[in-house]
């Protein structure tokens, strides 16, 4: 019905095709956290921000305590695009082993094998978790927390960078906020010095404590699970055999499962743009979503 978007996110995209408004679309194609409070009325809370320029250092500290981080090395990106972007103008030659998520290749000087590597985890597509061995010199947490009940790796890897994405985590995809946690301070210095002037903007940097407030990461992974676990049933009760993951997330090795849940205004992703045409994948929804599927396989 729509053909394969690069990212994900293309609720809106079938919304247009179905004639219907964005909200009527169930957007599984990104993975958002489905426990998360309504971001709405916490930013709400926040919009006289508009009338002042943004300065991050207050809620970049806030994010550092939260995370109990030293707030030298913490710094707050607009999404975790942003944050890929100036760590790889910071590190510009780096090695992606495929498939991974397309945004490191795209702002990389250069990809030389050899090279320092650039890995998601849990990986993305697979969704599952590297081991604990396992060394890069830029990791990709965007899925961590969800994934684990932790907010990071931590320092296992001596000078490795971080990359995080409290979009996902707090379900606000529109409102853009990711982090870097830095190897050192010096490098935190950098990727400031690098960041555009006032690129996170002044709501989401007033809301990040508020936002922050009703974390509780074991809470949200535990609950996350039981949904998954929920989603694999229903799946596989239809004919479906699933692939699952440690990331919110599962795979479906179906092709035409896209199509069939497209038209009943429910859009998954589509992994041919990872080079694996025929399989699906479906974020982890609430408990109304997993009806919406449910209904939609039962016909």
């Amino acid at each position: 019905m729509i053909g394969a978007g690069a990212h994900g996110g293309d609720g809106w995209r079938l919304a247009r095709a179905l004639g219907v408004a964005p909200e009527a679309v169930l957007d599984l194609s990104a993975t958002l956290n489905p426990v998360a409070p309504d971001p709405v009325p916490i930013v709400s809370a926040h919009l006289d921000a508009i009338r002042r320029y943004p300065s991050p250092e207050a809620a970049e500290a806030h994010l550092a305590r939260t995370m109990a981080l030293d707030p030298d090395r913490v710094v707050l990106t607009n999404g975790g695009s942003e944050a890929i972007a100036l760590v790889a103008a910071d590190q510009p030659c780096g090695w992606v082993d495929e498939p991974e998520f397309s945004l490191y290749r795209r702002h990389l000087a250069r990809v030389d094998p050899g090279a320092p590597r650039w890995r998601s985890n849990p990986h993305n597509p697979s969704g599952l978790l590297a081991d604990g061995d396992a060394r890069a010199a830029v990791w990709d947490e965007a899925f961590w927390p969800l994934a684990t009940g932790t907010w990071t790796r931590g320092d296992a890897d001596s000078g490795s960078t971080v990359i995080g994405s409290l979009t996902k985590l707090l379900a606000c995809p529109g409102l853009r906020l990711g982090y870097v946690i830095c190897a050192d301070a010096d490098q935190a210095t950098r990727l400031r010095l690098r960041r555009p002037e006032w690129s996170v903007n002044g709501p989401a940097l007033a809301a990040l404590p508020d936002l922050l407030r009703p974390v509780d990461l074991v809470r949200w992974s535990t609950a996350v699970g039981d949904l998954k676990r929920d989603l694999r049933g229903i799946l596989e009760r239809a004919g479906f055999p699933v692939r699952s993951a440690d990331a919110p997330w599962v795979l479906v090795d179906s092709a035409g499962l896209r199509d069939h849940l497209a038209a009943r205004a429910i859009c998954i992703r589509d992994c041919a743009s990872f080079g694996w045409p025929g399989t699906v994948r479906i974020a982890v929804p609430g408990p109304d979503g997993l009806g919406r599927i449910e209904e939609a396989l039962a016909r």
